[in-house]
């Protein structure tokens, strides 16, 4: 299927609505030729028309720079709906509620890392359980994970993961008000109270890095980056079983609440219901649990990799300044304020692998980055970089306050097992210095970095067209995959 496309600006394309007398708003395009090219082979420009046509959507159905073929909404989809008129719908979160990042900093140097980083990333590997279904060390019972998702990191912080002052650099402070565990299936909860502290697999990883460049000093000083070959760590996880088991629970209970009050939608995979209705009301806390477990799995994690570096180097993490850059999200429907016609007006924005990218002043943001503006974490593959960004005004003005989340891919998994060998993958890696531990052959080859879209293409435009500046790039040098 063409999709028309209007250029209205170097970075910016729109598919108007006279494309299909369905839709509501029009569709934008955040993207180059280049990587709008790639959109082009796939579903992608076909799910942001349809989600054009979901009722109360506002201003325009948004793909970012790193966009490509989803369930639903495309990955790297963004819209805001009307609290009174507007829809839910799970197609616009995802399967892993949360997945998402966390940035570490330390005083470390990458000639002072560089003696230990073999044994440093076997113990991480050793410490954190990852692959498909992996159980974590910690076992806790139905009873007690809904305690724990209803008060999010401060409950692992009272088990002793953690520390007191990390919650004040999160998004959320590491947890929505809104969980209610009444809404979670008992199977969700079942598959959730073994996973805390698990990385998973696809293209989570626990990645070891050195900063490589610095583009804004000032708003790095801030964030604790002091200077190039400085050793971060990077998180990327999600809700595991947990988030996705409430996924498909929803998805189904969607399905009949479309029945139900006699809705169409664009596409099946786009069922949805009214903010307001019962089963709106029901996702939207039966998610909120799922975003807090996916903090409180990153939280752990981050607390054993703290660990795996004090006993490899027998310092203490907080010697070490292991401190925590910032823990973001990258698939939820939040509640939020935005200016609409130059009015202040609360919306529900729907992000699917998409980063919140608040600008300077926002009062969700940590008070000693509120001047500057929210740190954003833009994630590549295990063979590239990967970008800290900074949040804009502009992006408040034309994205929601998004930006892209990652490099997207371009490959699918069985496509890229098809093309690569994992042996060839390492070997490739070991050349650039990389060191992988991955829990089998088929997960290197499914995350090739040949499979995914340029990372260093994806931040520049997110830069230049001003939803989320540069900060720093960094590389990796040991990584952790599931």
């Amino acid at each position: 299927m063409s999709i028309p496309l209007k250029r209205l600006d170097k970075y910016i394309w729109e598919i108007p609505t006279s494309f299909n007398p369905n839709m509501l708003v029009p569709g934008r395009v955040y993207a180059d030729e280049i990587l709008l090219e790639k959109m082009k082979g796939d579903l992608t420009l076909k799910q942001c028309s349809d989600v054009a046509q979901l009722p109360g959507i506002l201003k325009y159905s948004i793909t970012l720079p790193d966009g490509h073929q989803g369930y639903g909404f495309p990955i790297g989809g963004v819209a805001a709906f009307d609290m009174d008129e507007g829809i839910v719908t799970p197609g616009g979160v995802g399967y892993d509620i949360n997945c998402g990042v966390r940035l570490l900093r330390t005083n470390l140097t990458y000639d002072e890392v560089r003696p230990h980083l073999r044994d440093l990333i076997d113990r991480i590997f050793n410490l954190v359980p990852c692959g498909v279904g992996r159980k974590g060390l910690l076992r806790i019972s139905t009873g007690e994970l809904d305690k724990a998702v209803v008060e999010g990191v401060e409950w692992a912080i009272k088990k002793g993961y953690g520390w007191s002052e990390d919650s004040k650099h999160m998004e959320e402070g590491g947890c929505m008000d809104n969980a209610n565990p009444d809404k979670v299936s008992t199977r969700a909860k079942q598959r959730g109270a073994s996973q805390l502290g698990t990385l998973g697999a696809g293209n989570h990883f626990l990645e070891i890095a050195r900063v490589k460049e610095i583009y804004d000093e000032k708003a790095a000083r801030t964030f604790g980056i002091t200077g190039v070959d400085q050793v971060i760590v990077w998180v990327h996880t999600g809700s595991r079983g947990y988030g996705h088991q409430i996924a498909s629970d929803y998805i189904r209970i969607m399905d009949r609440a479309m029945a139900k009050y006699h809705l169409r939608a664009p596409s099946r995979e786009l069922c949805y219901a009214p903010i307001s209705s019962r089963e709106g009301e029901d996702y939207l806390e039966a998610m909120a649990c799922a975003v807090n477990y996916a903090f409180l799995n990153r939280h752990i994690i981050m607390h054993l990799v703290r660990r795996a570096f004090e006993e490899t180097l027998k310092r203490s993490a907080d010697d070490l300044g292991m401190d925590l850059v910032y823990g973001m999200t990258h698939n939820t429907a939040k509640i939020e304020e935005h200016t609409l016609e130059g009015k202040r007006k609360k919306v529900l924005v729907h992000r699917k692998g998409a980063s919140r990218a608040f600008g300077p002043g926002r009062r969700e943001l940590p008070a000693d980055y509120r001047p500057i503006g929210q740190p954003v974490l833009l994630v590549g593959t295990m063979g590239t970089a990967s970008y800290l960004l900074v949040g804009t005004e502009k992006g408040e003005e034309i994205s929601f306050a998004s930006t892209a989340h990652g490099a997207g891919r371009v490959l699918s998994r069985a496509g890229a097992r098809r093309r690569f060998r994992s042996s060839e993958v390492l070997n490739a890696l070991r050349r650039k210095g990389i060191i992988v531990r991955a829990a089998s052959g088929r997960v290197v080859e499914e995350e090739v970095p040949e499979g995914y879209k340029d990372i260093h293409r994806v931040a520049r435009v997110s830069d230049e067209l001003g939803i989320g500046t540069k900060v720093m790039m960094s590389v990796p040098i040991a990584v952790a995959k599931g």
